[in-house]
């Protein structure tokens, strides 16, 4: 069972010992600061993981973020790598990339198909057994990874490319899309990890942020 419970932001910085929100701001400018997410092999980041929430019950300004970031994605001709589902930011993404003239590729868990929760606007669609094997082969086929809002689906996805990097198995770093501060509280979580001496990387070495589509698309390159 995990438990949590309440912490105001100035328990936090009490607790962390930094003013706030000197702590979170300045950690997260850090962060966007470290550099753009550099492709692999010299390569352009053309095939773009994404992994974001499955829920039609979120503020339309998600919605309206994804749409306009799957709109760049199609422009561009890029890729988008992710789950397959036609819910949620995933579905908006979809759309928006097929409409724009960009490519979607679906990794697909099985169940899906079974429950006809497949999108329309996928273009090669890459069928997996489970979730595990989803989230790996969307891994595997993405240049870059970036987190959208999402749930505990989202954040299984994200800690994996994140743990994965900690002990070298690849490099690739997650960029964070902070649409409305939906990240705010996880970032708090990262920073008092990094105080109390658990983390063994530099956070910048596999966490960036943005807060808006222009430095998402600045640290995409």
């Amino acid at each position: 069972m995990l438990i949590l419970w309440p912490m105001n932001a100035n328990t936090l910085a009490d607790e962390l010992l930094i003013p706030w929100p000197m702590h979170y701001r300045s950690w997260e400018t850090a962060l966007w600061k470290a550099g753009r997410l550099n492709s692999q092999n010299g390569r352009m980041n053309r095939n773009i993981g994404i992994f974001c929430a499955s829920s039609n019950r979120m503020a339309p300004v998600f919605y309206d973020e994804a749409q306009r970031l799957g709109e760049w994605i199609g422009r561009q001709g890029r890729t988008l790598v992710y789950g397959g589902a036609n819910c949620g930011l995933m579905e908006t993404l979809a759309k928006s990339v097929h409409e724009a003239g960009g490519r979607v590729l679906g990794v697909v868990p099985q169940i899906l198909v079974e429950q006809g929760r497949v999108s329309r606007y996928i273009d090669e669609t890459v069928l997996t057994p489970d979730l595990n094997q989803r989230k790996q082969g969307i891994i595997d086929r993405s240049d870059i990874i970036l987190a959208l809002p999402g749930s505990v689906g989202t954040l299984d996805e994200v800690f994996t490319v994140l743990a994965a990097n900690t002990i070298g198995i690849h490099s690739k770093r997650v960029l964070f899309w902070n649409i409305d501060g939906f990240w705010d509280e996880l970032f708090r979580l990262f920073r008092a990890m990094e105080k109390r001496g658990v983390v063994n990387k530099p956070l910048e070495d596999y966490i960036l942020v943005a807060n808006t589509l222009d430095e998402v698309v600045r640290l995409i390159g």
